[in-house]
């Protein structure tokens, strides 16, 4: 794996996509792009709105053409949706375009850690079941990846480096 390629980051809500991604980022100097970020820039509404409107399906065809165009660049860390993983295709692109990540936590870490968490549609109702039945249906989704670190006990910066000294191999 050469330098200046994107590092794609993937795993579950709660693993720590979007923090350790601002921290590659500001380490390597590269662009951080936040996928659910994008999406709501780039729709001029919530992840939540675009639920209600249109359903996860149409939430999951919005993402991967987001996905797909931020891969084009290079020199980017990017922190994709928990669901990136799930549209055939997408992990294809994401092995294609960089050196995909996994994060990965305890149900009991993610479930701490998203309790209250109103912006999360897909955990609407009894989050701990909803995390229970997610983490189930998604137990393969991220074995694709280059590299998996589990997040429960690390800080930050352990992720961070980590992930560095694969990118770096």
């Amino acid at each position: 794996m050469t330098e200046n390629r994107n590092i794609i980051l993937v795993g579950m809500m709660a693993t720590g996509k979007s923090t350790v991604g601002a921290m590659l980022a500001e380490e390597l100097g590269y662009e951080l792009v936040d996928l659910d970020a994008v999406i709501t820039e780039s729709e001029g509404r919530s992840i939540a709105e675009i639920f209600a409107a249109g359903g996860e399906e149409a939430f999951r065809k919005i993402e991967s053409a987001v996905l797909k165009q931020m891969l084009q660049g290079e020199r980017r860390i990017i922190s994709t949706g928990g669901g990136a993983v799930l549209a055939p295709g997408n992990a294809e692109v994401m092995l294609e375009q960089g050196l995909v990540v996994a994060l990965t936590a305890t149900e009991e870490a993610i479930i701490a850690r998203v309790s209250g968490d109103e912006n999360r549609p897909l955990l609407a109702g009894n989050a701990a079941e909803r995390v229970r039945a997610i983490m189930e249906q998604r137990s393969e989704a991220y074995r694709f990846a280059h590299c998996t670190v589990d997040t429960t006990e690390l800080n930050v910066a352990e992720v961070s480096q980590y992930i560095l000294m694969h990118y770096r191999a």
